[in-house]
């Protein structure tokens, strides 16, 4: 998926209930593949379903808050 494709969320609550990794590519303006990194590391709260990693959206919030020290 191209960058310019993925998805475009204008507030928090926009984003699905579980994101994927195109839906953490968009919301943080990254590539699908630095996204597949990030969800594959050890400090990120994801979970692996098969090929596929799902990340729960307040989990997702959660993270970006502590990472970055700034509420959401």
């Amino acid at each position: 998926m191209k960058k310019e494709d993925l998805p475009v969320y204008k507030n928090n609550e926009e984003l699905p209930l579980v994101l994927s990794t195109n839906d953490v590519a968009g919301y943080l303006n990254i590539s699908p593949s630095m996204a597949y990194e990030l969800m594959r590391s050890k400090n990120f709260p994801s979970i692996q379903i098969k090929r596929c990693y799902k990340i729960q959206r307040e989990q997702f919030l959660q993270w970006i808050n502590q990472t970055t020290g700034k509420v959401l």
